[in-house]
């Protein structure tokens, strides 16, 4: 108990959250980027964590980049565990310190695959996972259950852009600007969490795999609707704020 005391006020272990919230906010930059390209040309990457980290790793430096990216994702995942371990914590977040353990794990198991080159999963590897799944009523039933999950994260998002209870993830002092690139932020995290769950859940009641999908296809569904360039370059926006965001949630984090 003394030790990860310890070790939660150590300097070292301060810097290690800052860079793994820069990181984060990096990636989602990234996502960013990707979606205005689709949005107005062609990407040949993904509109999703994915497709960031692999864009990412075609940049010079990339590899090295990747794996600090990862490093620092880890040092979130060691963060998350030691405040369910012994933070004082109400139910709702550890809820939500559980959740964030398990994004940032997958996320940054993510990062080593691509930067070793085994890739990082896309959403066609999704769309078969969830065929799969649809091939018996249970599955089907588990595939919806999957997209109402998901709906209700992104209804958490949107929530917390609303009543800006994500301050509370942050210590005293931090700037207005820095509230408005976080309510903004995570209201496009929300409605991008939204479109996910839905097309998961149609995805099955419509019996049709190829409507299921993660980030991008959410993103290439945008795309489709009328005015979707302009609604996609919205969305991108909204999430570059938050990957700002992140940039100064690292320097004020709570822990």
């Amino acid at each position: 108990m003394r030790t990860a005391s310890q070790a939660q006020n150590s300097r070292v272990y301060g810097h290690a959250i800052t860079v793994g919230l820069i990181a984060y906010g990096v990636v989602y930059l990234l996502v960013a980027w990707i979606a205005l390209q689709l949005a107005w040309g062609k990407s040949s990457e993904e509109a999703s964590q994915s497709g960031a980290l692999q864009e990412l790793a075609d940049k010079p430096l990339g590899t090295v980049l990747l794996w600090i990216v990862a490093l620092g994702l880890f040092a979130l995942v060691i963060w998350k565990a030691l405040e369910l371990a012994y933070g004082h914590l109400d139910t709702e977040k550890k809820v939500s310190s559980a959740g964030r353990l398990g994004m940032y794990l997958v996320l940054g198991i993510s990062a080593i695959r691509v930067a070793v080159g085994s890739g990082a999963g896309s959403s066609g590897g999704q769309q078969s996972m969830t065929a799969k799944l649809m091939e018996n009523g249970a599955g089907r039933v588990l595939v919806v259950l999957v997209g109402l999950v998901i709906i209700g994260v992104g209804v958490r998002q949107l929530y917390k852009a609303y009543t800006k209870k994500f301050t509370e993830d942050l210590t005293g002092g931090v700037s207005s600007t820095t509230i408005k690139l976080g309510r903004v932020g995570y209201a496009a995290k929300g409605v991008a969490f939204f479109i996910v769950g839905a097309l998961f859940a149609w995805a099955a009641i419509d019996y049709d795999p190829s409507k299921a999908g993660g980030l991008d296809t959410a993103m290439r569904t945008i795309k489709d609707q009328p005015f979707g360039a302009v609604l996609l370059t919205i969305m991108a926006v909204g999430l570059a704020c938050f990957g700002v965001y992140c940039f100064s949630w690292s320097r004020n984090a709570k822990r």
